[in-house]
């Protein structure tokens, strides 16, 4: 069920509840931004004119839009390490705080598979996988493995699943669409992974490939090992060390995975967002530790008290989107197929959605189509902006 909460501003740039102590601005300022980005690359006027970095890789590589998931992922990694803490420290069970991950869990996925309903309103076609299912079977998965296993267990379990992950997506021969037999086909449609979605989930993939999907079963198993980098950089953050400390080694901690992901990159698998490879995983975990680490310094550890008030301030939008995430997350991508639905008619008298329209309204401005799509996309994420900041006037926090 959907919980609406209150939350108060304590003193300087933190945030509290009369139940919990102390809460990171900077990690709601990260989650912010991250939702804002996504709502930007969601929401062009017209797919069909973009700016490159506002699109997915086409399949191997990487553009600014293939932070997005991953650093959702890693931010519930870190929130799920604050939230265990708190919740055994106010002497709840691991057994019932499992069971409260896992029903929080189970409605994100829900809420995704009714995102996927609308409008079709069909269970013939109706896609399975997508954004919020894989995020909460990654809290499933995740959440024994955080409460039960020591640090050496959680890296165990990190590392062991992208290993096993490579060995069979390189060694397991499998037949691709067209029946062809082979072992490591990393193409569209011809891995493991993509063998194992159309045999359990045909008919239910994502509809512009319909024989694999980005968020398939199989590749969500290294999707885990993402969030347990946040576990790791939340445990971190939970650690006596100074301020400047922890953001030292975050940068550190950033720049050595990176490193490491290209020599993945060239040595084992490709970087590749559809597959998940191990290489992705950790070269967007560098990306996630440097951009936490920079908010972290700027929002909540900075030794001038001035800088992180105005730093606070100049990030208060992105705070605003922060703490409702889930919500804007879900009502960004109602809104947007409301606008793909409805029709209006076109000045040449046909029906066309409520969006093209928009679009076409636009478009006489003196301006190129892609600069056109992109105006789309930001007025977007300015309205979306302006429901996180009516929530935030009336301090309602909508959790799960």
């Amino acid at each position: 069920m959907l919980r609406f909460s209150s939350i108060s501003r304590g003193e300087g740039n933190r945030v509290t509840t009369a139940s919990m102590p102390q809460r990171l601005l900077s990690l709601d300022v990260f989650r912010g931004f991250t939702i804002a980005a996504m709502v930007l690359v969601n929401n062009p006027g017209d797919w069909a004119h973009i700016y490159a970095p506002l699109r997915h890789a086409e399949w191997n590589g990487w553009t600014f839009t293939d932070w997005i998931f991953p650093f959702f992922l890693f931010i519930c990694g870190v929130s799920l390490t604050f939230s265990k803490t708190r919740a055994l420290a106010s002497g709840v069970s691991k057994r019932n705080v499992m069971l409260q991950l896992w029903r929080r869990a189970a409605i994100i996925i829900l809420i995704g598979l009714t995102l996927n309903f609308i409008p079709a309103f069909t269970f013939e076609t109706l896609r399975y996988p997508g954004v919020l299912q894989r995020i909460g079977l990654c809290i499933i998965v995740a959440a024994p493995i955080v409460l039960w296993c020591d640090l050496r267990g959680q890296i165990a379990w990190t590392f062991g699943l992208m290993a096993t992950y490579a060995v069979v997506m390189l060694l397991l021969p499998i037949s691709d669409v067209s029946g062809v037999i082979a072992a490591g086909a990393l193409e569209p449609g011809k891995d493991v992974g993509a063998f194992i979605d159309r045999a359990l989930l045909n008919g239910h993939l994502w509809v512009q490939s319909k024989t694999w999907d980005p968020e398939g079963l199989f590749s969500t198993s290294p999707a885990v090992a993402t969030l347990l980098f946040g576990v790791f950089a939340g445990r971190w953050l939970q650690s006596a060390s100074a301020p400047a400390t922890k953001t030292a080694w975050m940068m550190v901690a950033g720049l050595l995975a990176l490193w490491i992901g290209v020599i993945l990159d060239i040595a084992l698998m490709p970087i590749n967002k559809s597959l998940w490879t191990p290489s992705y995983t950790v070269f967007m975990t560098g990306w996630a530790l440097l951009s936490l680490a920079v908010s972290y310094w700027l929002i909540d550890a900075c030794d001038s008290a001035r800088v992180r008030t105005l730093a606070a301030r100049i990030a208060r939008p992105l705070e605003m989107y922060g703490v409702n995430a889930l919500f804007i997350f879900a009502f960004s991508g109602l809104v947007a197929k409301m606008l793909g639905y409805f029709k209006v008619q076109s000045d040449a008298g046909t029906l066309i959605s409520v969006k093209a329209w928009l679009f076409a309204q636009l478009s006489q401005l003196p301006l190129s189509l892609v600069n056109v799509s992109l105006l789309f996309a930001v007025l977007f994420n300015l309205s979306m902006l302006a429901v996180a900041a009516f929530l935030w006037r009336r301090k309602i926090f909508i959790k799960v």
